[in-house]
C-alpha cells in the first residue's frame, strides 16, 4: 500500500490516516501517517508491562531534523494549543506500509528514509534511518520526547519527574516505582543531556471525544549523527525497557519481516486481500501473563482481551490463518476458567477471580471449538480437554446459573434483569443501560440452538449419551412461534415478559449464519432482505434502523453522547461476516450470490487505507458517508472480514463444514 502526498495536502486530511505495530504483547507503537500524534493513545513505545495490560506510554515521538549548507530541515509535525506549529509532512515524500510502516522524505538533495517495527515479544520499538545525503556534509538531529504514564491519562509538567544516567550509545530514563527505566540508544552519533518540555500537544481526537486533549512531554536531550557528503548512511535507534538488545537494526527488521511473511505463507492464500488481512491478525493474538496462554486482544488502541471478542474472532484470527497451536491453547485456557458454566468475560490482571458477566461467551465458544474441529479434525483434543467443559455449560444452562440466565420452561433461554447488560450491545453509561435486551435476545438463543445440535453431533461422535434430546425440537419450534414478526417480516430483538421488542436490529442475522439454524429458506430471505435495506451500510451492519425514533446516526461527542450512539445505530464492521455468510446460505451458495458476496466485501479493500491503515475500524457512523469511528484497529473486524471473504467468496472452505438449514 502507498500513500503519497495527495493524502496530505493539509494537517487534517494527513491527520485522518493511522499506523500500527505491535509487539505480541499488547504493547504497540502508532501515530498518524504526517507524523504527528493526535491522540493520546499515540506513542512509539506504548510498553505492555503487565502483558496484555499495564499499557504504559513511554516514548511519544523521535522528532527529527536535518543541517546542512546551513539550513535546518525540520522533519516533525505537531499541533499545540496555538495550531499546527510544526509542518514537516511537507518534506514527507511517501508512505509504504507492508510489513511496517515506511516513511520517505526528500529536501534539498537529500532522501530520509524511516522504518518503524518492533521486536517481536519485546518492549522495544527499532527505527531505522536510510539517509541518502546529498553534496554536503550534514547532520541529523534526533530529539525524543518522553512520559511515563497510563496510556488512558495525559500528563503536565509537574506531576511527572525524571533521572537520567548516560550509558554506551544513549540515555537510561527513570521515573516511577514499578516502571522499568527507559533506554534510548543510537547505533551511530552521541547523545546530549539538556534537560527540557514540549508543551501543550493537542490531541485533537481526544478533543472530539470530550476528554483531555493537552500534554506535556520531557526532552531529556538530542542525539546528533554526523552525515558525510555523497554518503548513505544507516543508523538504528532503539526504545526498550528490555535489559538485553542488539542495535543492529536491520538484523532485526529482517527477523520481524520473515516472522509475518512466514505467518502469510503458513496461511496459503495468494490472494491480495487474504494475505493483508492474515497480516493484519496477528496484532491482536497476544501473551497473557496471568493465564500464562495465547489470547485475543479486542483492539487498539484502548482494549483489552474480552471473552465475548474472542471467542468471535477465534475462527478469522487463527483457523483461517492456519495459526491451530494459538488457537488450541486458547481454547484450553478458556476451558480451564469455566465456572457455573460461564466463560469469562475478562480476565484479571492479577490474582483474583475473572468477570463473568457475559451471556453469550459461552454460546459463542461452542461455534468456536465447532469450527476448530472443522479446520483440524481434533477431535481427542476436543474429547479429553473439552467436550467435558461443553458438557457443563448446557447443564448450567438448562438448570441455570449467574446473572439469572436460565432455560425458561419453553426451552429457551433468558438472562439478565433491568440494570445488567449481558449480550454484546453492553454500553452503560454510569447506571443508564444504553440497549437493556433483557429477557430472551434473539442471537443468545439462535447461540443456544447452535450449541445444543453441536453438543448432540459431539454426543454421537463421542459415543456418549445425550441427555437433552428432545431439547433442540423444543427450542427450535418456540423460537420460530415466538421470534417470529409476521407483522415486519423479520425477528423480534428481545421476547420480554409480556410482549417483544419489535426493533429492527441486526442481531437476527446470527440466527442465518450460525452452520445450525431455526429458520426456514423462506423466512431466511424475508430476515436478509429487511436487514440489508435497513441495516447495511457499506463497511458493515447499523445497530439500528435508521426508521426507529431510537436511532443515532453519528457517533461522537462525550462519553454520554457517543455511547447513547454505541448501539443505537452505529456500523460494527464484525457484522458483515454473518451477513455475508447468511446471504451465501439463503442463495443456496449460487454463483450469482458468491459475486455478490464478492461485492459486498470488495469496499473494505478502500478501507484498508483509511482511519487504522492496514486494517478494519471497529465501527462507522450509522448516516452517511458512514465515517470511522472507534477504535483503528478491531479484532472481531479483521477476523470476520477474514473469515467470509476465504470461505465465502474465495470458496476455500475446511473439509469439515457443514451444517444444517433446519
Amino acid at each position: 500500500m502507498r500513500f503519497g502526498k495527495g493524502e496530505w495536502r493539509s494537517f487534517e486530511r494527513g491527520a485522518e490516516k493511522e499506523w500500527l505495530v505491535t509487539n505480541g504483547l499488547g504493547g504497540y507503537a502508532s501515530a498518524t501517517i504526517i507524523g504527528a500524534n493526535t491522540r493520546k493513545y499515540h506513542g512509539l513505545l506504548v510498553a505492555s508491562l503487565q502483558p496484555p495490560v499495564r499499557r504504559t506510554l513511554l516514548l511519544a515521538k523521535l522528532e527529527e531534523r536535518v543541517e546542512t549548507a546551513g539550513r535546518v530541515y525540520n522533519l516533525a509535525t505537531n499541533q499545540t494549543d496555538r495550531g499546527v506549529t510544526e509542518f514537516g509532512f511537507v518534506h514527507l515524500q511517501q508512505v509504504l506500509l507492508d510489513s511496517f510502516p515506511t516513511f520517505i522524505y526528500s529536501f534539498a538533495d537529500i532522501i530520509l528514509q524511516k522504518q518503524v517495527f518492533m521486536v517481536y515479544g519485546e518492549n522495544t520499538t527499532v527505527i531505522v534511518y536510510r539517509i541518502h545525503n546529498g553534496a554536503e556534509a550534514a547532520l541529523l538531529r534526533l530529539t525524543p520526547l518522553v512520559n511515563c504514564r497510563d496510556f488512558h491519562w495525559t500528563t503536565r509538567k509537574g506531576q511527572v519527574s525524571f533521572t537520567q544516567e548516560k550509558i554506551a550509545h544513549g540515555t537510561n530514563i527513570r521515573n516511577a516505582s514499578g516502571v522499568p527505566p527507559l533506554r534510548l540508544v543510537s547505533s551511530a552519533g552521541d547523545f546530549s543531556a539538556g534537560e527540557d518540555w514540549f508543551y501543550n500537544m493537542y490531541y485533537a481526537a481526544e478533543s472530539e471525544r470530550g476528554e483531555s486533549a493537552l500534554e506535556d512531554h520531557f526532552i531529556p536531550g538530542q542525539f546528533t549523527v554526523p552525515l558525510a557528503a555523497g554518503q548513505e548512511t544507516t543508523v538504528t535507534f532503539i526504545a526498550t525497557v528490555e535489559d538485553v538488545f542488539t542495535l543492529d537494526g536491520p538484523a532485526l527488521q529482517e527477523m520481524e519481516n520473515r516472522r509475518l511473511q512466514e505467518l502469510v505463507e503458513r496461511a496459503g492464500y495468494r490472494d491480495g486481500l487474504a494475505r493483508r488481512l492474515v497480516q493484519a491478525a496477528d496484532a491482536f493474538i497476544v501473551r497473557r501473563d496471568s493465564t500464562g496462554a495465547k489470547s485475543i486482544i479486542a483492539g487498539y488502541h484502548w482494549f483489552n482481551d474480552w471473552g465475548r471478542d474472542t471467542m468471535i474472532a477465534l475462527p478469522g484470527l487463527t483457523l483461517v490463518t492456519r495459526r491451530f497451536e494459538d488457537a488450541r491453547e486458547i481454547l484450553f485456557t478458556f476451558a480451564r476458567y469455566c465456572k457455573d458454566g460461564l466463560l469469562p468475560n475478562m480476565f484479571p490482571d492479577a490474582d483474583g477471580e475473572p468477570l463473568y458477566n457475559t451471556a453469550d461467551a459461552s454460546l459463542w465458544y461452542f461455534q468456536a471449538v465447532w469450527k476448530y474441529l472443522q479446520y483440524t479434525g481434533d477431535y481427542s483434543f476436543v474429547r479429553g480437554e473439552i467436550y467435558p467443559v461443553l458438557k457443563e455449560i448446557i447443564r448450567r444452562h438448562v438448570e441455570g446459573t449467574r446473572f439469572n440466565i436460565k432455560m425458561d420452561a419453553d426451552g429457551l433461554l433468558t438472562a439478565g434483569s433491568p440494570g445488567v447488560q449481558l449480550t454484546w450491545m453492553d454500553a452503560k453509561v454510569d447506571q443508564w443501560v444504553v440497549t437493556p435486551r433483557h429477557g430472551k435476545p434473539v442471537e443468545i438463543n439462535a447461540l443456544w440452538y447452535n450449541a445444543l445440535c453441536i453438543m448432540r453431533e459431539l454426543a454421537v461422535r463421542y459415543e456418549d449419551e445425550f441427555p437433552y434430546q428432545d431439547l433442540p425440537g423444543r427450542v427450535r419450534d418456540s423460537f420460530r412461534r415466538q421470534f417470529w414478526f409476521a407483522g415486519g417480516n423479520y425477528l423480534y430483538d428481545v421476547i420480554v415478559d409480556g410482549g417483544a421488542d419489535a426493533s429492527l436490529r441486526p442481531n437476527q442475522i446470527i440466527a442465518l449464519s450460525l452452520p445450525y439454524t431455526m429458520l426456514d429458506r423462506e423466512q431466511g430471505r424475508q430476515v436478509l432482505r429487511r436487514v440489508w435495506q435497513e441495516l447495511y451500510a457499506t463497511y458493515g451492519l447499523r445497530s439500528l434502523s435508521p426508521g426507529d425514533p431510537a436511532y443515532r446516526g453519528v457517533y461522537s461527542g462525550d462519553r454520554v453522547q457517543r455511547d447513547g450512539a454505541y448501539h443505537q445505530g452505529t456500523v460494527w464492521s464484525w457484522l458483515i461476516g454473518p451477513f455475508v455468510t447468511a446471504f451465501r446460505r439463503v442463495h443456496n451458495y449460487s454463483t450469482a450470490s458468491r459475486l455478490q458476496a464478492a461485492r459486498l466485501l470488495s469496499p473494505f479493500r478502500d478501507h484498508l487505507r483509511d482511519h487504522g491503515t492496514g486494517f478494519i475500524s471497529e465501527i462507522f457512523d450509522g448516516n452517511e458517508p458512514v465515517i470511522p469511528r472507534g477504535a483503528i484497529a478491531q479484532a472481531w473486524g479483521v477476523a470476520e472480514v477474514l473469515r467470509a471473504y476465504v470461505e465465502d467468496v474465495l470458496e476455500i472452505k475446511p473439509e469439515g463444514a457443514g451444517g444444517s438449514q433446519q
